[in-house]
């Protein structure tokens, strides 16, 4: 009795047949669910963020474009953007470990972590399309 109970609790998660772990992150309930459901909404904050980005940079070379035209001294936009990107995530990787130490070690330190990636990513990828606005890209 005791062996079946331990090979139910050490059951893997059901996987799919691309790899992912079927869980439904509406009804999440085990902590390892919770953990996979928290990276998946970071995963996807994280795809956000990568289009805005592309769409910022380009908003900044045509920001560097036309104002190349009044003189080299006014160019710096898209060095700007990579250098505000590279802090930022600097940023986001301390904050968002020191998020994870409200539960250090623990089963719950990934979703807290996770957590902290993707609501840091949502605010920045909205930073990301105001750059993009200025521009009218």
């Amino acid at each position: 009795m005791l062996a079946a109970a331990f090979l139910l609790l050490s059951a893997p998660l059901a996987v799919a047949q691309d790899g992912e772990p079927e869980v439904d992150c509406e009804n999440a309930q085990a902590q390892i669910e919770m953990n996979i459901c928290a990276d998946r909404d970071y995963l996807a904050a994280d795809g956000e963020l990568n289009a805005a980005y592309k769409a910022a940079m380009a908003a900044a070379r045509e920001m560097d474009e036309q104002a190349g035209e009044m003189g080299e001294h006014y160019v710096g936009a898209v060095d700007a953007l990579k250098r505000a990107q590279r802090a930022w995530i600097g940023y986001r990787d301390g904050q968002c470990e020191l998020a994870g130490f409200e539960a250090r070690g623990g089963s719950m330190e990934p979703m807290l972590v996770s957590g902290c990636l993707a609501d840091l990513t949502r605010k920045r990828t909205a930073e990301l399309k105001a750059v993009s606005a200025i521009s009218g890209n």
